[in-house]
């Protein structure tokens, strides 16, 4: 019998019974979901009152739950959740978004404020690899900046471990690569709004706030030198074709090269007001074939493997929305192996299917 219940009365084995919303373009929940202790706590804390269920367990069954452990119990006990992970993003997206104002009324990055609500934030993508690739559905178009800035910080840091620096080099790199795009600040807002591609001008303006970016730290001590350069050449390539100076070659950092990946990687899979997202593992390949040159391969990679590592037998969505499994991995193209289709069994080789690409690997 399906029946509209109060969310602080659900327990663990109802099943949902329709797609579950929060301001959000996507359900958070699917119906038919049955629900865990886990789902309960995403409903709270996204929240959502009441939702339409189908009683699945038994009152005896609750009942022997309840005496052996309570809900707080297991919830302690479980992993972070992706809704729990994503719950710290949104807050610490909002404490950035406060600072940029204060930045746009003249102030400085407070660097210890700005580390005290990023850091923590950050080591947890760091230690959970697999939510790496989800950053690109965190992202809301419409405050786009605000989560582009966080985003590239967790990138960046994730990138500088995956090549083996020290957890010093690490967190000194992900404060910069957050505060890299602090001086977009002191570009115009009607610029930085704008829902449409940008006119030459606009665009010349934008490509401002490298300089902007390190005027405004470059008095701090606690970043070091090269963590202000980094900043500085953040759109440096290493073919010359940056800015703000052409650098080239062995005149750009490697650390402005890992957060230059993660950047181009974070806006690319993100969706834009005026452009949809598109695949990490097409944009991975975008960045190696069609911008070869422009960045260190490997920088890019450190990413391929923090977000796109495949391997017989993992389960993906094609970007035509099909579900499949990986069956061959190419030696010269890892990104683009043999698929069988869970639909009707059939086998496409995505290296002769160019138009088709991975769109996420299925947990």
């Amino acid at each position: 019998m399906e029946i509209l219940k109060n969310s602080s009365d659900l327990r663990a084995g109802i099943l949902l019974k329709e797609d579950v919303y929060s301001k959000t373009k996507y359900p958070i929940m699917r119906k038919d979901t049955e629900l865990t202790l886990e789902h309960i706590e995403v409903l709270r804390v996204f929240g959502i009152k009441k939702v339409l269920v189908e009683e699945r367990v038994t009152k005896k069954e609750n009942e022997s739950l309840a005496s052996t452990m309570s809900t707080q119990e297991l919830m302690n006990d479980l992993p972070m959740s992706m809704y729990v992970l994503r719950k710290q993003y949104n807050e610490t997206v909002r404490d950035y978004k406060k600072e940029f104002f204060y930045w746009r009324a003249g102030q400085k990055p407070d660097i210890v404020k700005v580390r005290a609500f990023t850091l923590p934030l950050i080591e947890n993508f760091v230690k959970q690899k697999k939510m790496l690739a989800l950053l690109n559905e965190f992202s809301n178009p419409d405050e786009y900046i605000y989560h582009h800035s966080v985003a590239v910080g967790i990138l960046s840091a994730a990138i500088s471990k995956q090549m083996g620096y020290e957890k010093g080099d690490m967190l000194q790199l992900a404060i910069a690569a957050t505060l890299a795009d602090c001086g977009m600040s002191k570009i115009s807002p009607s610029i930085l709004e704008k829902t449409a591609f940008l006119t030459r001008e606009e665009y010349s303006e934008v490509k401002k706030h490298t300089l902007f970016s390190l005027k405004m730290v470059q008095e701090s001590p606690l970043l070091r030198q090269e963590m202000k350069i980094a900043i500085l050449q953040h759109h440096e390539r290493l073919d010359g074709s940056g800015y703000p100076r052409g650098d080239k070659l062995g005149a750009v950092s490697l650390f402005s090269q890992i957060i230059a990946v993660a950047d181009v990687y974070h806006a690319m899979t993100s969706e834009r007001l005026y452009r949809p997202k598109h695949s990490p593992f097409k944009v991975i390949e975008m960045i190696k074939e069609e911008e070869f040159g422009k960045f260190d391969l490997k920088v890019v990679e450190a990413l391929q493997k923090l977000v796109g590592d495949l391997s017989i037998g993992t389960r993906v969505k094609l970007t035509d929305g099909e579900l499949g499994e990986v069956m061959f991995l190419h030696r010269d193209a890892p990104l683009r192996p043999m698929i069988k289709k869970e639909a009707d069994g059939s086998i496409i080789d995505l290296t002769t299917h160019r138009h088709l690409a991975i769109a996420k690997i299925i947990e």
